[in-house]
């Protein structure tokens, strides 16, 4: 007999795994769903950010570089001195200074009294010479009229030859004693004309040692006079340099309270000082001087000589100037000084692209330029004309920052002044 098996508990295990398999389907569908719609919201917020804007990192200015006519300078230092002094001394010996004429800081002319001497004493040696003059040549007429007539009687025998020797020198002596008393006379005429000390040339009183109621001796100096009120400016430049220069070529020195004086080499000196390893290159100061802007420009100011002299107060020998010799001029590329970032030892700038956004380019830079707006940096390599960059607020940016600009592009002007 065939034992009964019941199906009860077979059917139960079947219908409980086809509720566990409706569930996992069910639980797959909805992870399925929620992963969609996750999804699709990152999508759409991806979207909805790429739209929107970036933040401005910074509020900055732009500039425009441009390519111009760059003018090439040589920059010295050097000390102010005067062309050629002169020093006025008397020749008046042993008289009293009777008045004087002129001071320091006076502008004299060729001619002009300076000194005068008491000229009593040589009032009574001229005279006394001028007495002696007339003294010799009352002799010599008579020694003259003895001798004719010894030259009468000298063929008659009337006189021997001893006589008529002694007659004839006579004369002689006398015409040597007049030529005595003429120079006697002279002398003392050229003592009567040294009472009086004359400028030997215009120019400008720089020492006075002459004092009123002195009594100085022959030679004794009185006055120092800068010749023509003429100053040059001795420029210290290398030998290297030295060889650049050649007379006639213009520089432009500034004094210490920022005065500009216009200037011509007139000689460079031909040795060279072996401490220093430095040499002198001697500059004309003329009396007018352009504008920077007029220099570049080529027109030079009309100041008048005077004007010039009293704007020349501010230079003065022996003080210390620093000027640049002008070389000529090349094609450069130049941007303003703070639109140059320098990091880890290079120069940087940043470009402003279409989009907002900056991005950083490495340069290489040459010369330095001053202007009157501010100092310009001449660049060689990684710049091309053209381009915008930022001017000021680059030292705060990094590349790729969005920024927001609040001036219109400036275009770069045409340097004045390179320092080499």
């Amino acid at each position: 007999m065939i034992p009964f098996i019941s199906r009860k508990p077979v059917s139960l295990g079947l219908s409980l795994a086809g509720v566990i398999a409706v569930a996992a389907g069910g639980l797959w569908i909805s992870s399925t769903s929620l992963a969609a719609d996750v999804t699709s919201k990152s999508a759409s917020a991806s979207a909805a950010t790429s739209a929107t804007p970036a933040k401005p990192a910074l509020t900055v200015t732009t500039i425009k570089a441009v390519a111009g006519n760059l003018a090439i300078r040589l920059a010295a230092n050097g000390s102010v001195a005067a062309w050629q002094e002169a020093l006025i001394g008397s020749e008046a010996n042993g008289l009293r200074i009777q008045e004087l004429h002129a001071n320091i800081g006076d502008q004299v002319q060729r001619g002009q009294l300076l000194v005068s001497f008491s000229s009593d004493t040589v009032k009574a040696d001229l005279a006394q010479a001028q007495a002696s003059l007339s003294e010799a040549q009352a002799n010599l007429a008579d020694a003259a009229a003895n001798a004719d007539r010894t030259r009468a009687l000298q063929s008659s025998g009337a006189l021997s030859a001893q006589q008529v020797g002694q007659y004839l020198t006579a004369e002689q002596t006398a015409k040597a004693r007049v030529e005595a008393a003429k120079a006697n006379v002279d002398a003392q005429q050229l003592r009567m004309k040294n009472t009086r000390v004359l400028a030997p040339d215009s120019g400008i009183i720089t020492a006075r040692a002459a004092t009123l109621g002195a009594v100085v001796a022959n030679g004794a100096e009185l006055f120092r006079m800068i010749r023509q009120g003429r100053l040059e400016w001795r420029a210290e430049v290398t030998a290297s340099e030295m060889a650049r220069l050649t007379p006639g070529t213009e520089a432009v020195v500034t004094a210490p309270g920022g005065t500009q004086w216009k200037g011509k080499v007139r000689v460079v000196s031909p040795v060279v000082d072996a401490q220093t390893r430095m040499g002198l290159v001697y500059v004309d100061l003329l009396p007018t001087v352009p504008a920077v802007s007029d220099k570049l420009s080529g027109k030079l100011s009309g100041k008048s000589q005077v004007a010039a002299q009293t704007d020349g107060q501010a230079f003065k020998p022996g003080m210390f100037a620093k000027g640049e010799f002008v070389m000529g001029s090349s094609q450069a590329l130049t941007i303003p000084q703070q639109a140059v970032v320098v990091r880890d030892g290079f120069s940087y700038a940043f470009r402003l692209n279409p989009d907002g956004r900056v991005t950083q380019i490495k340069l290489q830079t040459g010369r330095r330029v001053s202007l009157p707006q501010g100092d310009q940096v001449e660049v060689t390599q990684g710049l091309n004309a053209d381009s915008i960059i930022v001017a000021n607020g680059a030292g705060f940016l990094n590349d790729g920052d969005a920024v927001k600009v609040v001036a219109a592009t400036v275009t770069v002007s045409k340097p004045a002044t390179v320092k080499n």
